[in-house]
């Protein structure tokens, strides 16, 4: 008798936490939706500071701006975290030609992150087109030496997660202008990584070594890319060649800042749950999905908490990473002081994959039981919401460096859906108009629900 009274004790207090648990999800989406800030504080950023690339003037206002906005909401605690970060200056728009005999046709291009200039006169040379990297290595010195190397392996559309499109095509831009460079070439033109088809260059970091022997290295847009790879195979290789020039500076390191604001925790002030994206964006446009929309949805958790009643058990910061995009520095940062001042972090969230529709989260380096746990705790809570596909997959950048650090922190990135995010990545097109209003607010909304659970139920 005494067993069936406890395990109906049990049954009704599991229901009842779960009843608990929708009641504040629907509280926090309702939050979300009907009071969101996150759209207009993006508005703010994008088109009252713009363009934040790490050391510039407007990666510095930014900081600024976004300490006052979090100092605005009465966050238990407000700071900047100091760290040095690369200076890296594009300069004047780059120009590209694709010279054919005596006939000059000029192609979108763009500088790539970390690329050193080309001469004053710019680089003009045969071309040869590469699929791989590997390929390099096949080709050798005989074959590339003076030449400029064009690396053009496209999206492979059968992924239907961009993502991993974006990372099977990814080593051509940041690591094939150095390893060109090994071979003799004198420049490198890197197709912009994105499947679709049209004349905005990608930009984004190459590697750099502060030792010596790099070469200029710029994207060119896909359509560009295709029209080079045709008139390569339709005329012998001495009739075709390829002018670029570029002004790039690399200046030194300035110092900047990751913005931190916190609501301390009721029962555990020294445990921590991050959620971030980075501050700092390309020089073409606003970076508005890139990463705007994912700063602005980590500020509106805190946010959302606070208009809501909700006192987190455990302390829950929103940090806003500096120059993500060439560097790493703000991550890295991070990582170090939270093991300096022995923190023991639960969790970090990172968003920093566009303001799209929320799909669910991904959980780096966990177990196959600890998935299946948290899809039988959490997935019928958040499938109201379609955010409810929870897998094994990638952290992200800027928390990344928290798993070398913390061996027991959980990353988890957000995933919203991907379709349309490289179609404007490191773009002149990443602008406020490209983001979705109430895409971004069930970004926001999903986010608080998923800490709201970790913070109440742990892992």
């Amino acid at each position: 008798m005494k067993k069936a009274s406890l395990l109906l004790l049990i049954l009704f207090s599991v229901i009842t936490t779960k009843a608990q648990d929708s009641l504040m999800l629907r509280k926090f989406f309702d939050e979300a939706l009907v009071n969101g800030k996150c759209y207009e504080n993006l508005r703010y950023l994008c088109k009252n500071i713009g363009p934040r690339l790490s050391g510039s003037a407007g990666a510095q206002t930014s900081v600024e701006w976004s300490k006052k906005l979090m100092d605005g909401y009465g966050f238990d605690k407000v700071y900047l975290q100091e760290v040095m970060v690369p200076h890296w200056v594009r300069g004047a728009k780059e120009h590209g030609f694709i010279i054919d005999g005596t006939t000059r046709i000029a192609v979108p291009i763009a500088a790539l992150g970390m690329s050193v200039a080309t001469p004053k006169e710019g680089i003009t040379a045969n071309v040869i087109e590469v699929q791989s990297l590997k390929e390099l290595e096949t080709l050798g010195e005989a074959a590339i030496k003076g030449k400029i190397v064009f690396f053009n392996r496209a999206f492979d559309p059968r992924f239907i997660e961009t993502g991993a499109a974006y990372g099977g095509a990814g080593d051509q831009r940041f690591a094939g202008p150095a390893a060109a460079a090994k071979y003799g070439a004198v420049g490198a033109i890197v197709r912009s990584l994105t499947e679709s088809l049209d004349d905005y260059p990608h930009t984004g970091t190459t590697g750099y070594d502060p030792q010596g022997g790099n070469i200029p290295a710029a994207a060119i847009s896909t359509i560009a890319a295709n029209k080079l790879s045709t008139m390569l195979k339709m005329r012998k290789l001495p009739l075709i060649k390829f002018y670029f020039k570029q002004n790039c500076q690399h200046l030194p390191a300035a110092k900047s800042y990751n913005v931190i604001g916190e609501i301390t925790g009721t029962q555990n002030p020294n445990k921590f749950i991050t959620v971030g994206g980075h501050l700092d964006s390309w020089d073409l446009a606003e970076g508005a999905h890139d990463d705007g929309t994912g700063v602005m949805q980590s500020v509106e958790v805190l946010r959302i908490f606070k208009s809501t009643g909700y006192r987190p058990k455990n302390s829950v910061r929103a940090v806003f990473f500096m120059n993500e995009e060439n560097g790493h520095k703000g991550g890295t940062k991070y990582a170090e002081l939270a093991a300096a001042n022995k923190e023991e972090h639960i969790a970090a969230i990172e968003t920093d994959e566009g303001g799209y529709t929320p799909r669910g989260f991904s959980f780096q380096g966990v177990s196959s039981s600890f998935l299946k746990d948290v899809n039988k705790n959490w997935k019928k809570l958040l499938e109201p919401y379609e955010a409810d596909r929870l897998i094994a997959g990638g952290g992200g950048t800027d928390i990344g460096p928290l798993k070398e650090t913390l061996p027991s922190i959980v990353l988890i990135g957000f995933r919203p859906d991907s379709q349309r995010y490289f179609d404007i990545h490191h773009t002149p097109n990443d602008v406020f108009e490209n983001v979705n209003k109430r895409e971004l607010e069930l970004g926001a909304g999903s986010i608080a629900s998923l800490i709201y659970l970790i913070d109440q139920h742990g892992f």
